[in-house]
Parts: structure tokens; C-alpha cells; sequence
């Protein structure tokens, strides 16, 4: 199904919830969205809102119970599986809270592993070489050249994040979905990746991410409410 408009990424009329015992926990009521490509977009909610249910159906790591999600205008759930991983893979980068970094591995490796998880052996023989310029480039923008070969259990929890953006940016993703992104980071820190973001978005990167917090949010260029489910304002 393709759905014809102007938006890199859009979701209509999303419903999504999870058993409770013998009773349902419904989190999203008919969300409605739409992102324009190169926009910063902060959804603002409380726990428990929905917001990162929400993230997680727009990137495809969760499937709605009912509603349509659009990247370029066409319906992931028309996807095959490939298709889908790809599309996580390639067209989505993912910032968590958590970070999810691999502590057996050091830094660059972390990082290399965005452009490792879509490549046969015999392609990562070919690209390694230029996968790991890039990664080097990425970590040193990011001010993480001293760090390459240290575990994130050495790292800062800034230091961390800052990786977890690396990875995020590997494949060149057309949106960047982060979740909380600052949640685990004093302010000061967390000030520091917010303007990481706020970067990506001068040179047009596509970024939403959600957050608890006022202040954070209208860090975005456009703040959208999620409350008991819904979209309150866009």
C-alpha cells in the first residue's frame, strides 16, 4: 500500500496494547503523526504515555495493533522481512536511554557494528576499509578519537551516548529515532548530546526523539504532546 504525501515518516490512526493478565493495557488510541524530512520533532509525555511505544512502531521494532506506518509514502507493514530489516538497519538509527552497547567490544567495534549486521563475509572484505574511515571520522567528531580502543564500561555515560550516536549515524540513516535520549545524564551532559542533535538537524538529518522533559523538548524545532495515547497537539 503506498500512501501518497510529503512525509518521510508518517503513522495514522495507531492502536497498540499488551496483555495484563485477563485484561488489556491499552497505550496508544489512534495516534496520529507525520514528519517532514530534515525536522527536529520532540514528542513530550508522561511515563507512560505511549511516546516510546510510539518510537519503537516507527522504527519497526514493534508492529501496531491496528493503523498504517509510511516511510517515503510507503506502508512498512507491506514489508518483507528483508525489506523491514533493512529498513531498521539502513533508513532508521536508533539512540536509547541504555545506550546498548556491547562492552566485550571496544568502542570502534561498537560501532562498526551497524554496517556489519547487513554485510555477508565476503562484503565486510570488501567495505571494511571504508566503514571503518567512517567510523573513525564519526568517533572524531563526536570527540571520541582518544576512546576508540577503550570498552564502554571505561566510558562516561556522555561518552557512551556520544557512541551510541556513532552507531546511530553509520549507515547514513534518513531519520535518527532516539528514545530519551538524555534520560540517564545530568544536565550539563545531557545539554551536550541535545546539541549533537541540534547539529544533525542544521545539515538537514531527519531527528525525533521523545522525552518526559519541557525543557528538553523545545530544545526541537516542533513539539508534539502524546497524552493517554493521543496526539494532542502537532
Amino acid at each position: 500500500m503506498t500512501y501518497k504525501n510529503d512525509y518521510i515518516l508518517s503513522c495514522r490512526d495507531i492502536y497498540k496494547s499488551y496483555p495484563m493478565g485477563a485484561t488489556k493495557l491499552e497505550v496508544l488510541k489512534g495516534a496520529n503523526l507525520s514528519i517532514t524530512r530534515g525536522e527536529f520533532v520532540a514528542i513530550r509525555g508522561a511515563s507512560g504515555s505511549g511516546k516510546s511505544t510510539l518510537l519503537h512502531i516507527l522504527g519497526a521494532l514493534d508492529m501496531p495493533d491496528r493503523g498504517d506506518v509510511f516511510f517515503e509514502g510507503k506502508d512498512i507493514d507491506s514489508f518483507s522481512a528483508r525489506q523491514a530489516n533493512e529498513f531498521r538497519n539502513k533508513k532508521i538509527g536508533f539512540v536509547f536511554q541504555f545506550y546498548h552497547l556491547l562492552d566485550e567490544l571496544t568502542v570502534l567495534e561498537n560501532v562498526l557494528l551497524a554496517r556489519m549486521a547487513h554485510s555477508s563475509a565476503v562484503d565486510w572484505l570488501a567495505c571494511s576499509a571504508p566503514a571503518k574511515s567512517r567510523a573513525h571520522q564519526l568517533l572524531g567528531e563526536l570527540g571520541l578519537s582518544e576512546r576508540i580502543a577503550h570498552r564502554p564500561f571505561q566510558l562516561s555515560g556522555g561518552e557512551r551516548q556520544r557512541v551510541a550516536i556513532a552507531r546511530a549515524l553509520m549507515n547514513q540513516p534518513d531519520v535518527i529515532l532516539a528514545d530519551e535520549p538524555t534520560g540517564n545524564l545530568d544536565s550539563q551532559t545531557g545539554s551536550g548530546i541535545l546539541e549533537i542533535f541540534e547539529k544533525l538537524h542544521s545539515v538537514n538529518q531527519t531527528v525525533v526523539m521523545v522525552t518526559h522533559d519541557e525543557k528538553i523538548a523545545a530544545r526541537a524545532q516542533r513539539v508534539i504532546r502524546l497524552a493517554d495515547g493521543r496526539i494532542l497537539t502537532t
